[in-house]
Formats: C-alpha cells, sequence, structure tokens
C-alpha cells in the first residue's frame, strides 16, 4: 500500500507539472493574440446603413456600399479600402462606414469596397488585387445612375486597405503581362493611405508582431527570393513614380505599422519623381488615423478635400 501511495503521489505530480506547463504555452501562443490597442473601440464607432449595396463580381465578397449625398450631384467620390492584414477573420468593410458617414456629410460619395480577403478562395495574388482593381473601375457602371463625378476620385486606405490603395493608384503603371493587368483602369486624382506598406517586402519583419502570421507571403504566395515579380507588380514603391498626389497618415504611437514604413516609402517617392508628403500625427496610434470621431479627422479631411479640389 505504502508502495502505491508513493507512486500515485509521483503521478499527480507529474500530471500537474504538464498541466502548468501547458497553460503556460497556451498563454503565449500567437494562436491567441491580444486584440491590438485601441481595435475594440474603433470596430464599435457607430454607423448608418449605407444608401446601396452594389455587387461588382459574382463572389459574396465582390460587393460595395455606396452612400451618397442627398444634394443633385454629380458628386466627388471617396474609394474606401478597408485593413485588417488581408484576413478576413481581422476586419471587414464595416471599420470604414464611420468615415463614409462623414464623407456624405461632407457633399462627397463614399465607395467603401469589400474583396477577398485569407484565406478565402480566391484571395491572396492575384485575386485580392484584382477585386480591388475590379471594385473601383465598376464606378464607370454606376456613376451616371448614382449622380457621381468620376472626374474627381481619390482613394482612401487604412493599413492593408492603405497598401491597397497606393496599389490601385499605381495600377496603371502594370504591364501587358502581369496577370493584374486591365486596359484602361479608373484614373484617380490622388490617395491617402493611412499606416499601409508601399513596399509589401518591407512589412515581412514587421508582420508577426503587427498581423501575428506571416501574412505578406500568405498574400503573394511565398518570399521575395521566389517570387520577386509578384512584389515589384503589389508594392508602389517599385511601381514609382504613380504620377498622382499621395497623402501618407500617420500615428507616431503606431504599433502596428512602424512609420519608418511611411517615411522610407516618401523618400524613394520623391526621389522617382511623385508629389507625396508624410502627416505624422504624434500623440496617436494605429486605429485614431481611421476614425472620423479621432483628433485625427480634420487631418484627413482636409488631405481628402484638397486631392478633390474642394478646398479652392
Amino acid at each position: 500500500m505504502r508502495v502505491l501511495s508513493r507512486a500515485l503521489s509521483i503521478l499527480v505530480s507529474v500530471i500537474l507539472a504538464a498541466c502548468a506547463t501547458s497553460t503556460k504555452r497556451q498563454s503565449t501562443s500567437p494562436s491567441n493574440p491580444v486584440p491590438p490597442k485601441g481595435l475594440a473601440e474603433f470596430q464599435a464607432l457607430p454607423s448608418q446603413p449605407a444608401d446601396y449595396r452594389i455587387a461588382y463580381g459574382e463572389d459574396p465578397n465582390q460587393y460595395a456600399e455606396l452612400k451618397v449625398p442627398s444634394s443633385a450631384g454629380p458628386h466627388p467620390v471617396v474609394i474606401l479600402i478597408h485593413g485588417g492584414c488581408w484576413k478576413a477573420a481581422y476586419a471587414t468593410l464595416r471599420d470604414l462606414a464611420p468615415m463614409a458617414d462623414a464623407l456624405k456629410a461632407d457633399g462627397i460619395a463614399a465607395w467603401n469596397i469589400e474583396y477577398r480577403r485569407l484565406p478565402q478562395p480566391g484571395s491572396g495574388w492575384p485575386g485580392t488585387y484584382l477585386d480591388v482593381g475590379r471594385a473601383a473601375d465598376h464606378l464607370r457602371t454606376i456613376a451616371q445612375e448614382r449622380r457621381l463625378d468620376l472626374s474627381r476620385v481619390v482613394v482612401v486606405g487604412h493599413s492593408a486597405g492603405g497598401h491597397l490603395a497606393l496599389w490601385a493608384a499605381a495600377r496603371a503603371r502594370l504591364q501587358k503581362e502581369s496577370p493584374l493587368f486591365v486596359p484602361d483602369p479608373l484614373p484617380v486624382g490622388g490617395v491617402i493611405d493611412l499606416a499601409g506598406t508601399g513596399d509589401m517586402e518591407a512589412f515581412i519583419p514587421a508582420e508577426t508582431a503587427g498581423c501575428n502570421d506571416a501574412v505578406v507571403e500568405a498574400m503573394l504566395g511565398g518570399k521575395p527570393d521566389t517570387f520577386p515579380e509578384r512584389y515589384a507588380q503589389t508594392s508602389a514603391v517599385k511601381m514609382a513614380p504613380l504620377g498622382v498626389r499621395q497623402v501618407l497618415i500617420w500615428g507616431r504611437q503606431d504599433e502596428i505599422a512602424p512609420i519608418v514604413l511611411g517615411e522610407n516609402y516618401v523618400k524613394a517617392a520623391l526621389r522617382a519623381g511623385d508629389t507625396v508628403r508624410l502627416e505624422i500625427l504624434p500623440t496617436l496610434g494605429h486605429f485614431e488615423i481611421a476614425s472620423p470621431q479621432s483628433p485625427a479627422w480634420p487631418n484627413v479631411r482636409d488631405a481628402i478635400r484638397s486631392l478633390l479640389k474642394l478646398n479652392q
């Protein structure tokens, strides 16, 4: 009995130690990431229903929401592209719906697009990029009926959407051999990038901290040395000059997308001959800059109005 009791005691000790180790591993696992600071508040912002929900393709994620001012028009248009690390689990177009409300109230139509995100079928290369381009070009189909002025269009994107916004402005530079090429893409008068990378390779060192995953490699199918042409065709820094005005707005306290990404992009774009500037907001982080209720909104609004030539 004494031997059995001692054996049971040892077994219990082993089990408890194993449980403690398992709990410790689970608490630090990247599969249970702590939500980034400011995300909950950002995604809880109230918004109004869209005036129209319009499909631009056959996939359930190929649609956009349009908000149009009540005045006669035709109205200038902002194409909104949400972020979320290009992941379906992290974000939807709902994130930029409050911004769309603010634009509508300011007399500007907002075309808030959804697109296929990781790991949805067809997402990544080339599908996500084709979706963004197709959504932008679909404005030609609805412009007359919805009173839109396509001579005044700018693109605004946040985080991963900022990356896609720069790409949307750059896609006219693609060669015919590219799987992303389309003839005669919709011209845009400018782009506002809210903390989004213009260089996919440069974001790789920050992707795990910011996105808890190797999202760049997932988007483009592999590392830069495996698919250099994909990185070149999706990174605005490698497609410069874009030939349109660009404004980058970044929070100094950003813990998702390091501000050096914006600083380095602006230097490269200026060297290439583009008109581009970086606005740094010292006290703000990653999500506040995309909120119409934050101190960043006057900067974002002024940049939009300037690119649309509404301040003249």
